[in-house]
């Protein structure tokens, strides 16, 4: 085994971690995205930053190799960018192609979700299984699917979309257009907005789970509701490919069991029974680190 770096490239930040061969995570370090400086500077100073991991490697390593995940739309083949929403700056370039000159270094990519599901599946939650579903709740809702080991990506690289599948068709209008996404329930802004129209009062995510943790009602009723339409899109993922283990990471997933008793209730209301006693729901055992080892693991 080799010494890897695993980063996971954000929104507003760029964490990195040096990983050792029996993968742990034994340096970090964390700057911020800036993407609207382009996307040489973005990828410049990524290369300052696993040069300075490099100095605290044990004398005589190297690094083999290093593995990123990106949000949005890419190609994990070409290593190409697309449309990031939130990166309009580095958008539509050969990401992988300019960093791995700047580093001289092997470099894989591929798209954040699928990159802690990697982690989750390997080294935290869902180890031990054959197969496995990964779903992040944040600012946005995204998945992974895991199969017999091997990530599926369908047929244009965008299998696990589900914070876009339907879990009511009458429902919130969705920045996507279409009405009652799962992402107008569970996301953070989803969150913050219907505390909002409850109390009238705009809170942050985290705040509705801290208020739902000391036993605020409508934070409670906010959280029970998201819970209801997870169970609901989960319900639909577990019938269509017949995968038991789900596991939820990402900000929300803080909430804990506050959000996923509900999730855990609901989902038995729109599946077979059989199936839904076979599901289980549980939160990410590793957090943040899951895209680090994912990467990491990748990178290997």
């Amino acid at each position: 085994m080799t010494w890897v770096i695993g980063i996971d490239l954000g929104g507003s930040k760029i964490a990195l971690g040096l990983v050792s061969p029996d993968d742990q995570i034994v340096s970090r370090r964390r700057i911020n995205t800036e993407a609207d400086e382009g996307v040489e500077s973005v990828t410049a100073r990524i290369a300052a930053q696993v040069d300075s991991l490099k100095d605290d490697l044990p004398r005589g390593e190297t690094i083999a190799g290093v593995g990123i995940g990106a949000p949005g739309l890419l190609d994990p083949v070409s290593g190409d960018l697309y449309t990031l929403v939130n990166l309009p700056g580095i958008s539509n370039t050969p990401f992988r192609a300019i960093l791995q000159e700047k580093l001289s270094l092997p470099v894989k990519l591929d798209h954040d979700a699928k990159v802690a599901a990697l982690g989750e599946f390997h080294f935290g939650a869902g180890r031990d299984r054959d197969s496995m579903i990964y779903i992040v709740i944040g600012t946005g809702v995204g998945a992974a699917i895991i199969y017999e080991g091997s990530l599926i990506y369908g047929e244009s690289n965008s299998a696990g979309e589900s914070g876009h599948m339907t879990v009511d068709p009458n429902g919130r209008l969705c920045h996507c257009g279409s009405r009652g996404c799962l992402e107008t329930y569970t996301s953070g802004p989803a969150l913050a907005e219907a505390y909002a129209a409850a109390s009238g009062e705009t809170v942050s995510g985290v705040e509705i789970t801290r208020r739902a943790t000391a036993g605020d009602a409508t934070a409670l009723r906010v959280l029970r509701e998201a819970g209801r339409a997870l169970g609901i899109a989960i319900a639909s993922m577990a019938m269509t490919v017949n995968i038991k283990q789900f596991v939820i990471g990402g900000s929300v997933a803080g909430a804990g069991d506050l959000l996923l008793d509900a999730a855990r209730e609901s989902l038995k209301s729109y599946c077979f029974e059989e199936v839904a006693a076979k599901i289980r729901v549980t939160a990410s055992s590793l957090g943040e680190d899951a895209a680090l080892l994912g990467a990491a693991f990748m990178a290997r």
